[in-house]
């Protein structure tokens, strides 16, 4: 076998099923059962994630390149050819190696008779890439790096930002983690992050928020599997501090998994609340059971579905409730760079409506004069100041609170936090109190 080639292949069935099987990029490779070294498993995601940030580039270059397209029974090869442009263009691996291993990953697909052709196809590339790369100025899509729907819809929510989204959104990701202050202060964890040589500054406005210079490895971050601390964005992190949960309260975490958020707000309350961190997919939930464990928290995790709330855990008020609800997540779109490419402009309206039902359903689960928190991971306007100036119109004991943050921007409701290229992704909160006695 070619060296490497496996892992080209790998690469290439991962971005074929997203593109043509509208699968997540996350769960894939999360629930890839292959046994792979640690160097293939990042050499994997970085040819993944990286041709689905440049992909219209890709695809560019393929289009001049193939004199005709390839039948839709060899999409995997096609993708692979993706995955070959990225190397080439994009990664620092030597030429030669990126060609070598393309092409041997052409017969670990089972397309043999398609290895020249990927073969000439590369080599082509290397000669006239830069001819190639002509081609980018005149095409919006390769510029912008994402659909024309999406670029559109950016720009009439943000007609004065929508630049700087989309350049953020195609950057590469920074690293931000949260401190669990119940085992260890910030200080002394910055401390432990400067002598195992990871330069990191305190977050400005976060409690326990801490910025590394340079991505690391989970593996390679200090009192990880000891509990001492978690990776979580700083615009996430906000969301703990936003609820402001207080020991001994009935604390409702809706739409609960992967478990960072339920995390934060029993950190920052001591561990002492009783929460319930529900969530409708239950394999989504073990993760929220492994989080908990490995940081030492108590909560009672339970499968449950927000838009019709029933049993046990309804019969009781809760002081605060936090709704990370489902959302376009088009403010995270350099992390899961998939989402340009799986979303559909139709999915935003269905989105909305589905959060409109979790808003009606758990209302009246909440005290009179308790704190409900909504929040989301979106860009757009429909998803988050529309919905929540609807759900004001609708309910007269409802009223919007200003939050006590100067991060982001005002909106008619709540705080919209953009997209930044060194710092946070792009959320929006908004804080409801509940009237009446």
């Amino acid at each position: 076998m070619v060296p490497g080639a496996e892992a080209r292949a790998a690469a290439a069935r991962a971005l074929h099923a997203v593109l043509n099987r509208g699968q997540s990029l996350s769960r894939l490779l999360h629930n890839d059962p292959t046994r792979r070294t640690l160097v293939d498993q990042a050499l994997i995601q970085e040819m993944v994630y990286g041709a689905l940030r440049v992909l219209p580039r890709l695809r560019l270059f393929a289009d001049q390149l193939l004199d005709r397209p390839l039948k839709p029974r060899d999409n995997d090869v096609q993708a692979l050819i993706l995955i070959g442009l990225y190397q080439l263009s994009a990664m620092q691996t030597p030429p030669h190696a990126a060609v070598s291993a393309t092409v041997g990953a052409t017969r670990l697909l089972g397309k043999p008779t398609l290895a020249g052709l990927v073969n000439a196809l590369l080599r082509r590339f290397l000669r006239e890439h830069e001819t190639l790369s002509e081609a980018i100025a005149t095409d919006p899509a390769a510029q912008w790096l994402c659909p024309a729907w999406l670029r559109e819809r950016v720009q009439a929510d943000w007609p004065d930002d929508w630049e700087a989204i989309l350049l953020a959104s195609n950057t590469r990701a920074p690293m931000a983690v949260r401190v669990n202050s119940l085992r260890i202060s910030r200080d002394d964890y910055l401390a432990e992050l400067d002598a195992a040589g990871l330069a990191a500054h305190p977050l400005a406005g976060l409690d326990s928020g801490v910025q590394l210079e340079q991505p690391c490895a989970m593996r390679n971050l200090p009192g990880f599997a000891a509990g001492r601390v978690s990776i979580q964005d700083s615009g996430a992190q906000l969301a703990a501090q936003l609820l402001d949960a207080q020991p001994g309260e009935r604390v409702l975490d809706a739409c609960a998994a992967p478990g960072g958020k339920t995390a934060a707000i029993l950190e920052r309350a001591g561990n002492a609340l009783d929460l319930i961190a529900l969530d409708s997919d239950p394999t989504r939930l073990t993760t929220v059971h492994s989080t908990l464990r490995r940081l030492g928290l108590n909560a009672q995790v339970q499968v449950g579905d927000v838009t019709a709330p029933q049993g046990e855990w309804t019969e009781r008020p809760f002081d605060r409730m936090l709704l990370d609800v489902p959302c376009s997540a088009t403010g995270v779109m350099r992390r899961h760079p998939d989402i340009k490419w799986l979303r559909r402009p139709d999915d935003i309206a269905a989105l909305a409506a589905t959060q409109t039902q979790i808003l009606e359903a758990l209302w009246p689960l909440l005290k009179a004069g308790g704190t409900l928190l909504y929040a989301t991971c979106s860009l757009f306007d429909e998803e988050n100041a529309a919905q929540i100036n609807a759900f004001l119109a609708r309910h007269t004991d409802a009223r919007a609170v200003a939050l006590p943050t100067d991060w982001g921007q005002i909106r008619a409701c709540g705080r919209q936090l953009l997209p930044t290229e060194h710092g946070h992704d792009g959320f929006f909160y908004a804080r409801l109190i509940k009237d009446g006695t």
